[in-house]
């Protein structure tokens, strides 16, 4: 999560479409073939940095040992194979690596996921969390929480009534059939309100590319990496008297770990890694608070870039295939991202980051903008669009709460930010659209639970049908109220820029 780099994936600020995949994309439906030929002659060369690199083939037996064979010919070393979607995750160190293996006939692209060696880098939240002290946990406070129907912390999150997550909670909490799975910087599962709903059999790390399903790999390298764990707690903390509520607390959550030990980033592998491995383990939503490093957006005339882009695409189209509603965050720079250009400065964010143009309809934000994913801008109390939150006429799917600093709620809430759960039984205040993400990730594991028959496209259309939409704000939008306007609400007030079809409510998910 996080774009801050401008703050999705973490893509929590602390203060602070179609549903199928396309050819221009370069993702083969199943069962697509193509002619194979043996693996060019080649000199492998390693006299280069060693990269990863992703190559996407015909997903067919045959086809898939004649790369790898190329694969090993130039050079390469295969880390992993996702037969199913045609994708092989190699490392090189031979510069001419990529530029040998889009040669394969039956390699429809392949490319680096990465520019330089690791290093630190920023992510994507908006400020730093300011952390909660939860009331003592004790037999005598849990008893009086459940008797009053709220948990301890639960008139802080002005969130959970603004989707009416808490009269939802009274019809039906969600199914423990349904798990959400959260793909981000891992899961802390032994925090008191995350604990009950962990669902383990569905988490692993998938740093490097290939799922470690050991007890504990998917918790928090640290906890400074708390990102995934205040994912969760929005999603499904449960009402158990203690701490917060989630929007769904009946349903299970799961951590599929991708962020990098070395500079917390999220590289394609790894995603890649965690869409087919939740497909794989059966789950129902996955909550994607990122976006996939190091670019902020994959060109697809950039054959690096346009490789990342058919992998991940690739991924997650296998998931929806298998079941899956893939929610993810718009992101957080305020981007119109129907505009006919955008500048972005951040990327790569893995070396040294250039100024550059690009035009949205060439260059796509993954997994956000990828077809059939639902993405989802951020809105405070006043249920208007957060200040930092991306925008665009028929690129937001739906809104939910993701906290603002500019809008404040009135006693006993106090801070626009949103609240949840923190690594080692703590809580803090975030904001950014990597809140708002999983709100509507708890809003779709709401409706399966009460639709379980229900196709992940039919779970996006009820999303949208059921959310209520404020419109465009009726006076110019300045959030900051410095005198500038600093984005404009296009579209109706049915659909519009700012909010697609409208902020979700769970309350709707449950009983229409």
């Amino acid at each position: 999560m996080a774009h801050l780099r401008s703050s999705r994936r973490r893509a929590a600020l602390a203060v602070p479409v179609g549903l199928a995949l396309t050819a221009s994309l370069g993702f083969l439906p199943h069962g697509a073939s193509a002619a194979t030929q043996d693996a060019p002659a080649v000199t492998a060369q390693a006299d280069g940095p060693k990269l990863s690199y992703v190559v996407n083939a015909t997903p067919d037996k045959a086809t898939l040992a004649k790369v790898q064979k190329a694969v090993k010919a130039a050079g390469g070393t295969i880390v992993t194979t996702h037969a199913k979607i045609g994708v092989i995750v190699a490392h090189s160190a031979n510069p001419d690596f990529a530029k040998t293996i889009r040669g394969v006939q039956g390699v429809q692209s392949a490319g680096a996921t990465r520019t330089s060696p690791l290093k630190p880098v920023a992510t994507t939240e908006v400020g730093k969390p300011e952390k909660v002290k939860a009331p003592k946990a004790t037999a005598a406070a849990k008893s009086k929480a459940l008797a009053a129907g709220k948990e301890p912390l639960e008139p802080l999150q002005w969130d959970i009534p603004a989707i009416k997550a808490d009269k939802a909670a009274k019809v039906n909490p969600g199914s423990k059939k349904v798990t959400v799975a959260v793909i981000d910087t891992g899961v802390d599962d032994t925090h008191p309100d995350l604990k009950p709903n962990f669902d383990a059999k569905a988490s692993a790390n998938c740093v490097g590319g290939v799922p470690d399903t050991s007890a504990g790999a998917w918790r928090p390298y640290t906890t400074e990496d708390y990102h995934g764990t205040h994912v969760a707690g929005s999603i499904a903390a449960a009402r158990n008297g203690i701490g917060v509520a989630g929007v769904a607390p009946g349903v299970k959550v799961s951590a599929i770990k991708v962020s990098d030990p070395v500079d917390g980033l999220f590289y394609a592998e790894n995603v890649v890694c965690a869409f087919v491995f939740a497909a794989d383990h059966g789950v129902e939503v996955t909550n994607n608070s990122y976006y996939v490093d190091p670019w902020m957006f994959n060109c697809k005339d950039d054959l690096d870039q346009k490789a990342i882009l058919d992998a991940v695409g690739r991924s997650a189209k296998y998931a929806q295939d298998k079941g899956a509603v893939n929610v993810a965050s718009a992101g957080n720079s305020n981007f119109d991202l129907a505009a006919k250009e955008i500048l972005d400065k951040s990327s790569p964010n893995d070396s040294t980051p250039v100024d550059r143009t690009i035009d949205p309809s060439k260059c796509l934000d993954v997994p956000t903008q990828l077809p059939g994913v639902v993405t989802v801008s951020a809105t405070g109390v006043n249920n208007s669009k957060s200040y930092y939150s991306n925008y665009g006429l028929g690129q937001i799917d739906v809104a939910g709460p993701g906290g603002d600093k500019y809008q404040v709620p009135e006693l006993p809430a106090k801070d626009g930010r949103i609240l949840s759960t923190m690594p080692e039984g703590d809580y803090a205040y975030l904001q950014g659209t990597s809140m708002a993400g999983p709100h509507v990730a708890g809003v779709a594991a709401l409706v399966k639970s009460k639709r379980p028959t229900s196709t992940p496209q039919e779970i996006q259309w009820l999303l949208k049908q059921q959310a209520d939409n404020p419109g465009c704000p009726t006076t110019p939008y300045d959030p900051d109220s410095d005198g500038d306007v600093d984005a404009t609400c296009t579209g109706t007030k049915h659909v519009n820029s700012f909010y697609g079809y409208g902020i979700v409510d769970a309350l709707d998910a449950v009983t229409k």
